[in-house]
């Protein structure tokens, strides 16, 4: 069979053929993990769109659901697809799990929201979303099997390098549409409507995907252990039931793939959250000094698998590890000068102290985003932390009593949010508005959005803001909004009881007086140098990864490899990885350090080198042919 003798020259040039199988996998898992990244990308608006009409508690468990779907049932679907593809066959199997992924992609781009369905949008959503995941356990390993069955022995990590291009290339394709259909309809016809054509649009790559994966043949591999009878009949015990071969499970996630997760996720996903969400730097200019940092660094994954090919996958795989550990500390902290050198320069200078109560202060882990914190510590934490302020904790106070935070010379009381009912808006405004006042008159770069303040309660307004020195006649002398009753209502700008009478309220917008907003100066961020520093994360990232498919189909034999070599793959990207932004936050949270939650990617890469270098072989030259 011409199929058959695709892989059996190891010295001749990349056939016709083999181009076709490369191009068609690698297609395809590009277009899938696209598909995967949109949710993320756009959960904001898919949270307004099927979440926002429910109370909080439903609202939680429906963000708990499309995490899980996400994250934790990857894995699941790597056993479900996996034992198929060890089965019927590898082509087939990851057609399937395309055709599920794009489909449900597909849908929820057109599902109905709340509003129209009410219950039924979020379960189904929650339901395609599952689906989603269940998909992608199953596309990644059956895309590597089948490339790497096909490849000529001393040229299995260049082959297999392609796929491993494939999750940056979705992240890219992601972002590239997301900001172009952005800047097409605008932000808020964007926020209507409009992020729902990204997901649309993948029914086009979809139909495209599955073309081209039509008209592939089954892998030589997998064909000779076929007619030979030598497959297993039954996968999963045989992957994961004998102990020689479940060995062989843990040391690819322990010794390979938890360390090449976090590795993956912190160079990508967490440094994109860290420049958004911690040095405050507008969405917009992070996706484009991401997706940059993409487009230089993806040539590498190629790169580093074609030189594994020389040296071995193993050596590559544990320098990348090994230089995260080393460098990732200097590596955030000058991201952060280049940036935000405001906020970089304030925090050497100014530091909080939280004064609390002993036990009144707990781990935040907040993996989906929606527990909000209670005690008073919690409460106070959490807000110098997202504020990216560092902070001491103390814990002296009195049992019963409410943390304090101290700024320089002043003092801001907490509250508990168990006890503080129908006034928790009120403290919570009073907090935030003390803690943020103390910080700006201590140098951090926050800047006050314009306030609208209703004719009747402009006097009080400026009694309430001394600092402002305003002046209630000087404002009333300027421009002036009438907002209909119900709006102002709504707005939160009058109550109720004293809309009674009027139609229209006079509203005036006071300059700097807002709420406050930590920001990053644009003139400030040094561009050059913020994308050089992602592109040495993203450099990482390519020495971990690039090889990782290579070594991992080749440590399985052929009758259990896309079993074997699915599971600890997902539970390394899904679990170790995906949890790292969560985890991340909820340690730089209890130490008060932004920084410090980079332990968790460093000590999980150290744990995968110290193992990896001890019981891991090298697996460069194996015959994936020799039918086991």
């Amino acid at each position: 069979m011409a199929t058959t003798s695709l892989a059996d020259s190891s010295s001749r040039g990349m056939t016709r053929e083999e181009k076709k199988v490369i191009f068609a996998s690698s297609l395809g898992t590009v277009f899938e993990w696209y598909d995967f990244y949109l949710y993320g990308s756009l959960a904001a608006f898919i949270g307004a769109a099927f979440f926002s009409e429910y109370p909080e508690a439903t609202r939680n468990i429906f963000a708990l659901l499309a995490f899980a779907a996400g994250f934790l049932v990857r894995p699941f679907g790597a056993l479900v697809f996996g034992r198929i593809g060890d089965l019927v066959g590898r082509k087939y199997t990851f057609l399937v799990t395309i055709l599920i992924m794009g489909l449900s992609t597909f849908l929820v781009g057109i599902l109905p929201g709340s509003a129209s369905w009410g219950i039924a949008a979020p379960v189904i959503l929650i339901a395609l979303r599952m689906l989603q995941g269940l998909a992608l356990g199953g596309e990644y390993g059956g895309a590597a099997t089948y490339v790497a069955e096909h490849a000529p022995d001393n040229k299995r990590g260049y082959y297999t390098s392609w796929i491993q291009t494939t999750a940056t290339l979705g992240l890219f394709l992601s972002l590239i549409v997301i900001l172009v259909i952005q800047n097409w309809l605008g932000k808020e016809a964007f926020a209507a409507w409009g992020w729902r054509l990204p997901f649309i649009l993948s029914f086009v790559l979809l139909g495209i995907s599955v073309w081209i994966r039509l008209s592939l043949s089954e892998s030589p591999a997998f064909q000779r252990m076929k007619e030979e009878g030598k497959g297993s009949k039954a996968p999963l015990s045989e992957a994961f039931g004998q102990w020689k071969n479940a060995k062989i499970a843990l040391l690819a996630l322990f010794g390979l793939t938890a360390g090449q997760a976090v590795v993956w996720y912190s160079g990508q996903f967490y440094a994109l959250f860290f420049l958004q969400n911690v040095l405050k730097v507008d969405g917009q200019s992070v996706n484009i000094m991401i997706a940059i940092a993409l487009l230089l660094g993806t040539g590498f994954f190629v790169f580093f698998g074609w030189l594994s090919d020389r040296i071995g996958r193993k050596p590559i795989i544990m320098a990348g590890l090994a230089l995260a550990i080393i460098t990732y500390f200097p590596l955030f902290h000058a991201l952060t000068w280049a940036a935000n050198p405001a906020l970089a320069k304030a925090q050497e200078t100014v530091r909080a102290t939280v004064t609390a109560a002993p036990g009144d202060c707990n781990f935040q882990f907040n993996p989906v985003g929606t527990r909000k914190p209670v005690s008073s510590c919690d409460i106070a934490t959490d807000f110098l932390a997202k504020s990216s302020i560092p902070y001491d904790i103390v814990a002296t106070a009195p049992a019963g009593t409410p943390a304090t935070v101290t700024i320089g010379s002043e003092t801001v009381s907490s509250f508990d949010g168990a006890t503080a009912g129908a006034d928790a808006a009120a403290k919570t405004a009073a907090f935030t508005k003390g803690v943020n006042t103390a910080l700006q008159d201590g140098g951090y770069p926050l800047v006050r959005d314009p306030a609208k303040v209703a004719d009747s309660k402009l006097d009080a307004f400026v009694a309430a803001n001394p600092k402002l020195a305003l002046d209630a006649a000087a404002i009333r002398g300027g421009t002036k909004t009438m907002v209909p009753v119900a709006q102002a209502v709504k707005d939160k700008l009058i109550t109720a009881d004293e809309a009674a009478g009027a139609t229209e309220v006079a509203v005036f917008s006071v300059p700097g007086a807002g709420a406050f907003r930590m920001v990053a100066d644009p003139a400030a961020v040094n561009w050059p140098k913020v994308i050089g520093i992602l592109f040495i994360l993203v450099l990482y990232v390519t020495m971990v990864y690039g090889p990782i498919a290579a070594i991992l189909v080749e440590m399985f034999p052929t009758r259990i490899r896309y079993t074997g070599m699915s599971l600890p793959y997902h539970i390394g990207n899904g679990w170790f990885g995906g949890l790292l932004p969560a985890t991340v936050f909820a340690m730089s949270a209890a130490k008060g350090d932004i920084y410090y939650g980079l332990w968790y990617p460093i000590v999980i890469a150290a744990m995968t080198l110290v193992i990896g270098l001890l019981f891991v072989r090298d697996t460069k030259g194996t015959d994936l042919h020799a039918v086991e």
